[in-house]
């Protein structure tokens, strides 16, 4: 009886599930590619010389779309995980 228990338990041990099914893990990777593009386009701007001032930092890129581009990617990554399984 006591072999027949310590079986079950090894088979119970080695059968591990996921914690989220494939779609929610799909939706994540594409929520945490958004937030990396976000990032990219939030980056340059910068002038080569330290004392001209470069107004390339303060174009639309980088103050409006990029941070509401990492805000959405948030926004998925955030729905990927609330997302209930079948």
């Amino acid at each position: 009886m006591k072999n027949n228990n310590k079986e079950e338990q090894q088979v119970q041990v080695q059968k591990q599930e996921f914690l989220f099914d494939g779609i929610n893990y799909k939706i994540l990777l594409i929520g945490i590619a958004v937030i990396a593009i976000g990032f990219i386009l939030m980056s340059g701007g910068g002038s080569k010389d330290p004392n001209v001032f470069n107004e390339d930092i303060f174009n639309f890129r980088r103050i409006r779309l990029a941070p509401t581009t990492v805000l959405i990617g948030f926004g998925i990554t955030i729905y990927s995980i609330f997302k209930k399984s079948k």
